[in-house]
C-alpha cells in the first residue's frame, strides 16, 4: 500500500513539474508577444503607414537570414559558447554563391549548396579548434570572423556580384501569400530547431552541457562531439543565410553582415536564452528577431536618424541582459529556498 502511494506521489509530482515548466514556457511566450504588441502599437500612433499589411510582409522578408542565424546562435549560446563569426561567413558563402552563378556558371541549386558546405565547414573549423584544444569560442570566432571577411574580399576582389534574377525569386514575395519562400523555410528551421532542442536526447544533452559541463562529463557522456556538432550547425545555417540574403538583394556583397553577429546574439538574448548557457529556446528567439526587425523599422518610419537607431537598439540589448541576469538571481534564490 505505501509503495502505491509513494508511485502516486511521485507521479503527481512529475505531472505537477511538467505543468509548472509549460505555465513557465507560456508565460515566456506571452511576455515577448505582449512587448511585440506594445512596439506595433507604439509605432502605429506614432506613424500613420506603420500598422498595414504591406508593413509586416516586408519585415516579414527581411529578417530570413537573421531569423536561421539566430537559430544557429540560440544552439551555441545554450552550451554556454558564442560564435562572432557568423556574420563574415554568411558574408563569405554569399560571396561564393555570387562567383559560382556569376563566374563559373553554375545553377543556383549547385551554388547554394557549395554556400551552405562553407558554413559547415567554418562551423566544423570554430567547433574542432574550440572544444578539441580547449580554446574560448570568444578567440577562436573572432578569429574566424576575420579570415572570413578576407576571404570573402579575396574571393571576389573586394567587388559585388549582381546576379540577377536567376536567384531573387528565393527571397521574393509569393503572389497569393505577400511572403518569400526564404521566410516560409526560415519558420520551417525554427520549427525544426525547437523540436530538436525540446524533444530530443541531443537537446537535452545539450542543456546539461550549458548547465553544468563537468557533471555531464562524470555521468559518462563526452560533450565534446555534441558542442563540435552544434558550431557546425551554426556555421550551415549561416551559410543558408547568406542564401537568403544573396536572393532579397539579388546580389553577393562582400561588405554584408558586417555586425551581423551582433543582431543575432541581441535577438537571442531578448528571447530569453541565458548568456551562461543552460537555458534557451528557438521560437523565443524567433520572437526576439521580430521585435528587433519591428523596432528597426518602426524607428526608421518616424524618422530617427542611424545614430538614434542604434542608441536605442543598444539600449533594449543593454535591457535584455539585465533582466536575464534578475531572472538568474530570482532563480537561484528559489533553488536555495
Amino acid at each position: 500500500m505505501a509503495s502505491v502511494n509513494t508511485k502516486a506521489t511521485r507521479t503527481t509530482d512529475a505531472a505537477g513539474g511538467r505543468g509548472r515548466r509549460l505555465f513557465g514556457v507560456a508565460g515566456e511566450y506571452l511576455g515577448l508577444l505582449a512587448v511585440l504588441a506594445t512596439m506595433v502599437g507604439l509605432f502605429g500612433s506614432l506613424s500613420d503607414h506603420f500598422v498595414r499589411a504591406q508593413t509586416f510582409a516586408t519585415i516579414a522578408n527581411q529578417i530570413p537570414d537573421l531569423t536561421v542565424i539566430a537559430v544557429g546562435m540560440t544552439f551555441v549560446l545554450i552550451i554556454a559558447g558564442i560564435d562572432l563569426s557568423v556574420g563574415s561567413v554568411m558574408a563569405l558563402c554569399a560571396s561564393l554563391l555570387g562567383l559560382a552563378m556569376v563566374d563559373w556558371g553554375w545553377p543556383v541549386v549547385w551554388s547554394a549548396a557549395l554556400a551552405i558546405s562553407v558554413g559547415l565547414c567554418c562551423g566544423l573549423a570554430n567547433g574542432i579548434i574550440s572544444v578539441w584544444w580547449s580554446i574560448p569560442s570568444f578567440i577562436v570566432t573572432l578569429g574566424m570572423l576575420e579570415i572570413a571577411r578576407g576571404c570573402s574580399y579575396l574571393s571576389t576582389n573586394s567587388q559585388t556580384k549582381y546576379i540577377g534574377a536567376s536567384i531573387e525569386w528565393i527571397g521574393a514575395p509569393l503572389a497569393d501569400a505577400g511572403l518569400s519562400p526564404a521566410f516560409f523555410v526560415a519558420v520551417g528551421i525554427v520549427l525544426c530547431g525547437q523540436f530538436l532542442l525540446s524533444q530530443t536526447v541531443f537537446g537535452r544533452h545539450l542543456v546539461a552541457i550549458g548547465t553544468n559541463e563537468q557533471a555531464v562529463r562524470l555521468s559518462g557522456i563526452n560533450p565534446a562531439p555534441a558542442k563540435v556538432m552544434v558550431f557546425a550547425l551554426a556555421g550551415m545555417l549561416a551559410g543558408l543565410g547568406g542564401v537568403f540574403q544573396a536572393s532579397r538583394l539579388s546580389s553577393a556583397d562582400p561588405n554584408a553582415g558586417i555586425g551581423l553577429e551582433l543582431a543575432a546574439i541581441a535577438a537571442v538574448v531578448i528571447g530569453g536564452t541565458s548568456l551562461m548557457g543552460g537555458r534557451g529556446s528557438v521560437v523565443s528567439s524567433f520572437l526576439g528577431v521580430l521585435i528587433i526587425a519591428v523596432l528597426q523599422s518602426g524607428l526608421a518610419q518616424i524618422g530617427a536618424t542611424e545614430p538614434t537607431k542604434r542608441l536605442i537598439t543598444g539600449l533594449v540589448i543593454v535591457v535584455a541582459v539585465i533582466v536575464d541576469a534578475c531572472r538568474q538571481r530570482f532563480a537561484a534564490r528559489r533553488s536555495r529556498s
